[in-house]
């Protein structure tokens, strides 16, 4: 088993928590784990992403030239990045971000690819986190893969946030189910 996932959005939308908070359930899932961030100067605002490899074998580089999976929160991180998508991948897409309309040459960027379209911003919301995008994501894509139970991601997040941010725990957690409950309605 090996999956390669590129996360990517725009700063300040927890593209790099959330590529951290996976690959530490990998860990905890007893997985060898890879986690690569990028961003540029700009930070908050500003386009980032992160590059996440969980694997059954030991990962030789870090680097993904063409992921398996993409989870992209805006529009020029789907622009950027779906091009590099295998044929035959999968990406989640933030559609309240990301519109088919406003995209050119949408359908030759898909050709191919699995593409899921959910409202993330709005999901998140829905339960009380409109911070939360990025666990409304990850719910999402372990909906879609099952890689690891909800106990794993329960650790994991208590480990990233720590007792300073403890308070956070149960909003991200309403976030997290409410991705992956969104995302087992599409059958």
């Amino acid at each position: 088993m090996r999956l390669e996932v590129i996360l990517s959005g725009f700063g300040g939308q927890g593209i790099l928590f959330a590529g951290n908070l996976l690959a530490l359930c990998g860990m905890h899932q007893g997985y060898q784990v890879s986690f690569l961030p990028v961003y540029g100067p700009e930070m908050r605002g500003g386009t980032c992403h992160c590059t996440v490899i969980i694997s059954d074998k030991e990962i030789a580089s870090p680097l993904v030239l063409e992921p398996s999976y993409l989870i992209i929160f805006n529009l020029p991180s789907f622009i950027k990045f779906m091009p590099r998508l295998k044929k035959g991948g999968l990406a989640l897409v933030n559609s309240d971000l990301v519109k088919k309309e406003e995209i050119e040459n949408f359908e030759e960027l898909i050709s191919g690819k699995r593409v899921i379209f959910l409202p993330l911003n709005t999901l998140s919301e829905e339960v009380g986190a409109p911070q939360s995008l990025n666990m409304c994501a990850l719910g999402a894509f372990n909906g879609l893969l099952e890689i690891f139970p909800e106990r794993i991601f329960k650790k994991a997040l208590k480990e990233m946030l720590g007792e300073a941010k403890a308070h956070l725990f149960e909003p991200n957690l309403r976030a997290y189910k409410r991705g992956f409950e969104e995302v087992k309605k599409l059958g």
